[in-house]
């Protein structure tokens, strides 16, 4: 599977902007998937998280309410929409997936087999 982050750029404080990741390769892996952020010169870190057949969601406590992943199985896509940026929301956005199948969601960065190369965030004015 091979992952390909999409839609990163430059936003004002208080804008909005949506990222997309494309899974590409063998069959969309019917797992869970997720977007990290790493920040520069900080770990990275979870956002979101979405199962398989998109019934459930989590959620970073410092993007809850303000952001929402989603996922189009049948585009072998996943989302994540981006309202009310900050400053502090400027980061290197990552999209993973998880090789295993069910329909559980995952919150640690280990617990995912695939990663995405990248998409750049600016919040700034």
């Amino acid at each position: 599977v091979q992952l390909q982050a999409s839609g990163g750029g430059l936003v004002q404080p208080g804008g909005s902007l949506r990222i997309s990741c494309a899974a590409s390769g063998r069959a969309f892996t019917r797992g869970a998937m997720g977007w990290f952020r790493q920040a520069s010169g900080k770990d990275r870190e979870f956002v979101a998280t979405i199962n398989w057949s998109g019934s459930s969601t989590y959620y970073a406590d410092s993007v809850k309410g303000r952001f929402t992943i989603s996922r189009d199985n049948a585009k072998n896509t996943v989302y994540l929409q981006m309202n009310s940026l900050k400053p502090e929301d400027t980061a290197v956005y990552y999209c993973a997936a998880v090789g295993r199948g069910g329909d559980g969601y995952y919150l640690m960065s280990y617990e995912y087999d695939y990663w995405g190369q990248g998409t750049q965030v600016t919040v700034s004015s």
